[in-house]
């Protein structure tokens, strides 16, 4: 069974950095491309990233380029996104999804199929 489980999320200062991490479970990481989104109150989910399976990183979204980065630890069987720079925009709950097929990478949500739960960040003075 397809797991992703989301973690290292927390409260952080505006300036702040955190890594969240995306376990996989069921199923060995390395072979596919996953991807990372944040749901904002009262904001449509945006993507942010995603990382293919030759560890390519096809896209990040204009509001965190140059801040965030997606990484893969094969041994771990985990994807990272490193965040620094935090802004209090950022404050959203962060999820890493995956597709069956798991070849291609996608900004579109509806394109994954598998979720994890999310974690949630919040970045305040």
């Amino acid at each position: 069974q397809v797991q992703l489980v989301e973690s290292g999320g927390g409260l952080v200062q505006p300036g702040g950095s955190l890594r969240l991490s995306c376990a996989a479970a069921g199923f060995t990481s390395a072979n596919y491309a996953i991807g990372w989104f944040r749901r904002a109150p009262g904001k449509e989910r945006e993507g942010l990233s995603c990382i293919r399976r030759d560890d390519s990183t096809t896209y990040y979204a204009d509001s965190v380029k140059g801040r965030f980065t997606i990484s893969r630890d094969n041994a771990k069987n985990t994807v990272y996104l490193q965040m620094n720079s935090l802004k209090p925009e950022d404050t959203a709950v962060y999820f890493c999804a995956t597709k069956s097929n798991g070849r291609y990478c996608s900004s579109n949500g509806s394109f994954y199929d598998y979720w994890g739960q999310g974690t949630q960040v919040t970045v305040s003075s």
